[in-house]
């Protein structure tokens, strides 16, 4: 590579950070702009009053976290609006819930310009420039794109203020229409000019708190108080590398070293399906064993500990049998980037809205997360919290080191499939030894409670699963995440949610 290697969720996102690469910014400039300019290509993925996670190396330093994820917010409100819908996915149906009153309090914005301030080398009006230029002027709807705004049709005709931007001529857009924002533009305008704290602290606060009216839980402490978190990755060594990703109180993470962690301590010589389906009940068992208390963020961190690791560990090497986890409910409305630059720094960045809330600010052309009503964010039940907390989401970006060094840089969207995704990637490229577009393309799998679903040429095992309900789909699917890679010398978009790669 000359200036990078970066790995999207869109073509525009993409082509965003390959600008800032060629323009003299680095891998944090690329991946901010990257993200900014997703909130229009990507709209029903990501948004900027969403959550996210940035996993970060600068020049071969230790990695670290950016955790932007959302909160919840002080108080509940029995007044507020919290409504119910179904997504189909064809092979299966999903429940979410949408509403004023599903909106956790946003850290997206505080979390890009915190790291934009502390690492970028770009003034912010030249990183926001794309975003803004891509709002304006539109981007053209993709198949992919297409195919996502259909599923969760229900969610943008729910109110007028969303359905403005969405249909045309009284029909949600399709595949080839433009679809322009230029209020989001208006508010990328503000952004650059007066900085995170003006919708956080300041008189854009105002425009936010008018449209959630008294139907939400928010308030406007809730948005004084956030705080983007810095800190260490929690790290794995595995199979010659050491695998980095974010600590709790995000699950994913943790989930997917636990995961790792048991495959090789087993005494398994080869890991086939059998040995990954069991793996990924038991770190789903190993999660309802320890995440019992709503005001504990970091429950999830004692299933390393040796009482729960070890007993997991025999479980994994001895039984044959499968007592089923519980399943939830995630579509996952989420999108990943990943880059590496000439600079030695490598971003590993996740960013998600939920489905979204149903309801678009029309000042800002900004639909609001729904993360109070997603069931993966909130295992207790809705609006169950006793004080403020940061939800446990399953993203996870990760970037994996060799002799020090980043050798692959990845995630994935996808909600509960974020974990295993990610997992199924990385023992193709550590185990297997597969390149990166093989590792990604593979078929996969996933477990949900006593449910395997499978993309089409994974051959399940006859043994040990007369209890497993199988749902086999025809074709790769969405539904099993999206990983966007690179390595050094390459850059590999996921087929499945129409991810884009470019070395430049």
């Amino acid at each position: 590579m000359k200036y990078g290697t970066i790995s999207t969720g869109s073509i525009e996102a993409s082509s965003a950070a390959e600008e800032i690469l060629k323009f003299g910014g680095n891998a944090f400039d690329a991946a901010v702009s990257a993200v900014l300019v997703s909130m229009t290509s990507e709209f029903a993925l990501t948004g900027a009053f969403g959550g996210g996670v940035l996993l970060g190396v600068e020049n071969n330093s230790n990695p670290f976290v950016y955790d932007f994820f959302v909160d919840s917010p002080h108080k509940f409100n029995s007044q507020n609006e919290f409504s119910s819908i179904d997504v189909d996915f064809g092979s299966t149906l999903q429940s979410f819930n949408i509403g004023k009153g599903s909106i956790a309090v946003p850290g997206t914005i505080a979390g890009l310009l915190e790291v934009h301030k502390n690492h970028g080398k770009l003034p912010l009006s030249d990183i926001i420039k794309p975003a803004i230029d891509c709002a304006n002027n539109g981007v053209v709807t993709s198949n992919y794109q297409a195919y996502i705004l259909s599923l969760i049709h229900p969610i943008l005709s729910y109110s007028s203020s969303i359905k403005k931007l969405f249909f045309q001529d009284n029909k949600l857009i399709q595949k080839g229409q433009t679809f322009k924002n230029p209020a989001f533009g208006d508010f990328l305008q503000l952004l650059s000019k007066n900085g995170a704290d003006y919708f956080y602290k300041g008189e854009g606060l105002n425009t936010i708190l008018h449209f959630l009216g008294t139907n939400s839980n928010l308030t406007k402490n809730d948005f004084i108080d956030y705080k983007v978190t810095k800190k260490n990755a929690i790290g794995l060594d595995f199979k010659e590398h050491t695998i980095y990703t974010n600590p709790s109180p995000s699950h994913g993470g943790t989930l997917i070293l636990f995961l790792l962690k048991l495959i090789q301590d087993s005494n398994v010589n080869n890991v086939d399906i059998f040995h990954l389906i069991k793996g990924m009940n038991l770190a789903s068992l190993a999660r309802q064993e320890v995440c019992i208390d709503p005001d504990n963020e970091h429950d999830i961190s004692k299933i390393l500990n040796d009482s729960i690791y070890n007993k997991h560990t025999q479980l994994f090497n001895n039984t044959d049998s499968l007592d089923f986890a519980d399943g939830v409910n995630g579509f996952g409305s989420t999108t990943h980037v990943s880059i590496m630059d000439r600079f030695d720094n490598a971003v590993s960045i996740t960013t998600t809205n939920g489905e979204g809330c149903g309801y678009a600010i029309p000042e800002y052309g900004i639909m609001m997360n729904n993360m109070l009503g997603e069931e993966e964010l909130n295992p207790f039940g809705f609006h169950k919290w006793n004080k403020k907390r940061r939800l446990p989401t399953m993203v996870s970006p990760i970037i994996i080191m060799e002799n020090s060094k980043p050798k692959f840089v990845l995630g994935s969207g996808g909600s509960n499939r974020i974990r295993s995704a990610n997992v199924q990637v990385i023992l193709n490229l550590l185990i297997e030894n597969l390149d990166l577009q093989e590792a990604i393309s593979k078929p996969r799998i996933h477990l949900e409670g006593n449910t395997l679903f499978h993309e089409p040429l994974i051959s399940i095992p006859n043994k040990h699963i007369n209890n497993m309900n199988i749902n086999s789909f025809n074709d790769k699917n969405l539904f099993f995440g999206g990983v966007n890679a690179v390595s050094k010398y390459s850059a590999v978009g996921d087929e499945r949610r129409g991810g884009c790669g470019i070395i430049c």
